[in-house]
Formats: structure tokens, sequence, C-alpha cells
């Protein structure tokens, strides 16, 4: 995802600085970004100069003192809580204090994330799809303390992307997850009570209600420990019972099929 965002902030002109706390990491993300652009420059998305221009605009670092320049952050760590405090205390501190913090957040309380920082009224949600450079939607998601002027910049600052911001208010799950993860996680009962095969419930999905993926081939491209940490939030700001993950997404988080960033999930990948 901070890669799919970064992408989008260069094409639409922004200078974006990338920040990971791995090398590796980072060097992945950027080859990433290549490979994606240099599939729009063959398909007529862009030209080559547009694209030379979008990489030049990317830099990357290590360290998150960089956002002392930075006018608009995103962040976009795993969906821990505890990580997206620890980062977002560290926003408060670095960058400057006029600046807005967004997260990508795909379940966690924006109310409880801008509660660790000096400035909850220009913290916001910005909860984009994946894949980021494809997908229109980006979720607006205002916190109990969110300023209207940080609302309204995030929905100015979505619209430069080309994307389509819709307003929200602050709950487990927002509206994209509380609805797509009971479905995903209905579609793994199906699989584990041997109703049907992983591709069979897809096929079903695509062909009788029109969806361009199924609900476990996105599952994998979510990845499938993200689903179980979205539903288990939804669990405990909402109804244990009701968004109790499936025994067989749990085993398999637990055995490292993860979807398609493992290799393996309910379906393989090579690449």
């Amino acid at each position: 995802m901070g890669n799919g965002i970064a992408h989008v902030f260069a094409q639409a002109g922004w200078d974006t600085v990338l920040i990971d706390v791995s090398a590796d990491a980072l060097g992945r993300g950027v080859a990433t970004i290549e490979k994606n652009t240099d599939r729009q420059v063959t398909k007529g998305g862009l030209t080559a100069d547009q694209r030379r221009g979008l990489l030049s605009r990317i830099t990357t670092s290590q360290s998150l003192d960089v956002v002392k320049d930075c006018e608009v952050v995103v962040e976009a760590t795993t969906e821990n809580p505890k990580i997206k405090f620890e980062v977002f205390r560290a926003l408060s501190r670095l960058s400057p204090p006029s600046a807005m913090l967004a997260s990508n957040t795909s379940s966690i309380s924006i109310s409880e994330i801008a509660g660790h920082t000096d400035r909850p009224g220009q913290v916001v949600g910005m909860h984009f799809m994946n894949p980021v450079p494809v997908m229109k939607l980006v979720e607006v998601i205002r916190g109990k303390e969110t300023a209207d002027e940080t609302a309204q910049k995030c929905a100015e600052v979505v619209k430069g992307l080309g994307k389509v911001p819709v307003e929200v208010n602050d709950s487990p799950g927002f509206v994209s997850n509380r609805v797509l993860m009971p479905m995903i996680n209905e579609a793994i009962f199906c699989v584990q009570d041997g109703i049907a095969t992983a591709d069979s419930v897809d096929q079903v999905m695509k062909l009788g209600m029109s969806h361009p993926l199924g609900p476990l081939a996105l599952a994998d491209l979510i990845g499938l420990d993200v689903c179980l940490s979205i539903l288990k939030v939804l669990q405990d700001g909402l109804d244990k019972q009701k968004y109790r993950p499936a025994p067989l997404l749990e085993k398999m988080v637990a055995a490292g099929q993860l979807g398609r960033k493992s290799g393996q999930g309910f379906y393989a990948y090579r690449d």
C-alpha cells in the first residue's frame, strides 16, 4: 500500500518521500513503482517523459526525521495499533505544526490514533483501496476531534490525486471493511465446511454477483494476516460472535500462508 500511495502522489506532482525501517523494503517498493509505471507507459497511461518525472519526485529514507519538511504525512504501517500509535507519537514530535497527519489504517480508530498526538484536529483517516494506482475510492475518516478544515483538505488532496473521496465517521472497520470482511470470512467458512472449493466460491461471486475478483482471491491480495487483524478489531469494537474469524483463516495465518505476499494463500503465486 505504501509504494502505491507514493506512486499516486508523485504522479499528481507531489515531491514524495517513501519511508521504511528497511532498506530492502524501500528497494522493493521503488522497484514495484518502476514496474507499475512501465506498465502504464506500455498501456498509454503515461508518456516516457511523465514516467521519468514521476520517478524523479520520489526519494526514500529510513528515518522519520525527513517529515520535518512535509505538508502531508500518510502512515501505512502494518495493521497493529501499538505500531501505529508509536509512529504517530513520533510524527507529532517531528512534523511541522501545520502538517496534516493521515492514516491509511483499514480498521483502527482514527480517534484513538489522534489521541497519541498533540494535534488531534489535524489527524484524519485516508483509507486507500488496493491496488492504489488503479482503485478510485479513498475513505476519508473523521475522528472525534478531526477539524472541518482537515477533512476538507484531505478531500481536496484526494481529488488532486484523481481519486474520489467518500467521507465516513470513525467506527471499527469504517464502511468498506465492516461490509467486506464478513463476506470474506463467510467465503472462508464455505471452504472450511467443505461446501465448495476456493475457486468455486470465487466463480459464484464473479459470475453470479458481478464481482471483478472473488472474495478469496481478494483476501489473498489484501493479505490473510491483514484480514485476520481487521476481523479482530471488528470483534473487539462491535460484536465478538458476529465477526468471529473462521478457524481456517487463523490456521493459514499461523502457517505463514498469507496470500500473494507469501506466495501461498487460497491460491499459489509464482511471482
